[in-house]
């Protein structure tokens, strides 16, 4: 059978089965590559390509499992309470900085990278206040959503590793570059926020809050265990975290091992007794293998699709049908089509089904991979708009709006985001205009 195909039909089987929910992503990047590798006629080498990709991806997986140990066990520690408990205090009465704030206080606690915590914690420190003051909850969702879409390509974010996994390429290589067009982003964002914050000055007026209301740092949810907090060991605690930011920015160690040694780092000097270290681990264990199991069953998917030449077919057929002329601008053209093709079908099908296409295909006019890969995650915030994405209905769940209308009024405000990201991309050059 033609492997260009064969590739296509077992692209669209797995695209399928996940946006029917017929198979968890799990099963189907280990089931359904395997099957087609045996209708291609290639049964004997599965397992070689299988183990290829595997090792492929192995730092990816490592380094996501520890920056999730690490970023939920400085999260536990408390580390972020102060800071979130005087934001919540500077911000009271004044619906411009609460709006403000709002962004200020998500981009924080997104540094988990898990979205479902971060919509927890936010909705807990923040509704209380759009409630009191009448605010509206949309600008909040919207806000809320958009941010998380821009801090979700932290390389343990998920797209990222994702995207890195599925061209093999180096995670920490592969987001430094993206970090000008994140802040651009969270700018663009900001001047957002603060031009809700206007709209809503001028309906509500400014409410004067004495500057002493007490606001109980427990009742916010930023650290939920509150036998895990180590507030005598806070600046300890924020010297590790921008240690290894600094390190990660230098680029001294590989990122799977700073991270590793930042998490040991930690729990040495918060939970020194075994037991202690234990239950912070299993507290996160159920994150950390959802994340990590993905991450290895990727690579059985990768490593089947590049093994069996399916890649190398289907980037030929995509070649032929893109004009000569549009060929050099694969790069902008990917993030352009990552808005419509991440909010129609799951990260995992487009990450692991159609990027190494576009990658192969960016190939052929001289863009060269690690380009696409960062191009392709710019639709992030438009993503999370997607009915696919769990945690959005957690989201409009907690806020009490309804999803239709928190898509139709957030769709602009994230499309102008991935655009402005995508423009500052390019300018900082993490990816280019023409090859």
């Amino acid at each position: 059978m033609n492997l260009a195909l064969l590739g296509f039909l077992m692209v669209a089987t797995f695209m399928t089965l996940i946006m029917t929910k017929r198979m968890t992503p799990l099963v189907a990047l280990i089931l359904i590559p395997s099957i087609f590798g045996v209708i291609a006629g290639q049964a004997a080498g599965l397992g070689d390509m299988m183990i290829d990709g595997i090792k492929n991806l192995a730092p990816t997986g490592v380094m996501l499992l520890f920056a999730i140990l690490f970023f939920s066990t400085m999260t536990d520690t408390g580390l972020f309470d102060p800071l979130v408990g005087r934001l919540v205090r500077i911000v009271h009465g004044d619906p411009l900085l609460i709006l403000l704030g709002s962004v200020v206080l998500c981009a924080i606690v997104s540094l988990d990278g898990d979205g479902s915590t971060t919509y927890i914690i936010t909705i807990a420190a923040l509704l209380p206040l759009y409630k009191r003051f009448d605010m509206k909850r949309i600008y909040l969702v919207c806000l809320l959503m958009v941010t998380s879409g821009i801090m979700n390509l932290t390389p343990w974010g998920g797209p990222t590793a994702r995207a890195a996994s599925a061209l093999k390429l180096d995670a920490a290589d592969l987001f430094l570059p993206l970090i000008p067009g994140m802040i651009a982003g969270l700018a663009f964002l900001l001047g957002l926020a603060f031009w809700f914050g206007i709209k809503e000055r001028r309906r509500l007026g400014h409410v004067h809050v004495p500057q002493r209301e007490p606001v109980d740092i427990a009742d916010l949810g930023v650290s939920q265990y509150p036998e895990a907090r180590r507030p005598h060991l806070r600046w300890i605690n924020a010297a590790l975290v921008v240690a290894l930011l600094g390190l990660l920015v230098w680029g001294i160690l590989p990122l799977s091992v700073l991270m590793m040694i930042a998490f040991a780092i930690a729990m040495v000097v918060n939970y020194p007794r075994v037991a202690q270290q234990k239950e912070r681990i299993a507290a996160h264990a159920g994150n950390v293998l959802s994340v990590v199991s993905l991450i290895f069953a990727a690579g059985i998917f990768t490593g089947i699709l590049g093994g069996t030449g399916m890649v190398e077919a289907m980037s030929k057929e995509v070649v032929g049908f893109i004009p000569p002329a549009l060929g050099p601008y694969m790069a902008p053209i990917t993030a352009l089509l990552s808005m419509p093709f991440t909010f129609f079908i799951s990260n995992d099908a487009f990450y692991f089904g159609m990027l190494p296409i576009l990658a192969e295909a960016g190939a052929h006019y001289g863009v060269e991979p690690m380009a696409i890969a960062r191009a392709s995650l710019m639709g992030q915030p438009v993503h999370l708009l997607s009915p696919l994405v769990p945690s959005t209905y957690l989201l409009v769940s907690l806020a009490g709006i309804d999803l239709a209308d928190h898509q139709r009024f957030t769709l602009l405000p994230a499309a102008a985001v991935c655009i402005v990201m995508t423009l500052a991309g390019m300018i900082a050059l993490a990816f280019p205009f023409v090859a």
